[in-house]
């Protein structure tokens, strides 16, 4: 079993400790009955998110595959948006204040380019075009070299990506997002 996956119950525990802590600690300044009417107008906020922000995701999804376009980032936009209606929706003002950060577009574009780059490591470069949509890579030739001063070998003719550069020779680049 991997490790993180055994600290779940544990965060869990934390974060609904966290919740009531909180919860207490702003009734006690506001009183009891602000702070549960707080509770329920953000979980009602939460509601009227989710099925605002599901029905966005299911459109941009139906938009993106009938356009022939991946859909990755019209699904992890939707996840995103569904998270933190789930967030809001939950009682808590943690989890409530969470799920409005995470509402805010700005901060929604910065988490979803993070959790996008993270599934992009994790999964095979011709899945992540599928998903992601094609990448353009910039490629350097090796130090001291310019590809003019470096013509193309015997062993690199017709060989696709090598730009110059000899067999089994590993070419230094990056991938730039063309967003």
């Amino acid at each position: 079993m991997r490790r993180g996956v055994r600290l779940i119950p544990l965060a869990l525990a934390a974060g609904l400790a966290l919740e009531v802590v909180v919860f207490v600690l702003l009734g006690q300044q506001i009183g009891f009955g602000w702070a549960s009417l707080l509770v329920l107008v953000a979980s009602f906020a939460g509601m009227l998110l989710l099925r605002r922000e599901g029905m966005r995701a299911w459109r941009s999804f139906r938009a993106a595959a009938q356009a022939g376009q991946p859909p990755g980032e019209q699904v992890s936009d939707g996840l995103l948006g569904l998270v933190a209606g789930l967030l809001l929706a939950m009682p808590g003002l943690v989890s409530g204040a969470f799920g409005t950060v995470l509402a805010v577009p700005p901060v929604r574009r910065v988490v979803r380019r993070r959790i996008q780059v993270a599934a992009e490591r994790r999964m095979p470069s011709s899945m992540a075009g599928d998903v992601f949509g094609p990448r353009r890579v910039r490629v350097y030739p090796p130090s001291g070299r310019t590809p003019a001063a470096d013509p193309p070998g015997p062993a690199d003719s017709g060989a696709a990506g090598r730009a110059g550069a000899g067999a089994g020779a590993a070419i230094e680049g990056e991938i730039v997002d063309p967003r």
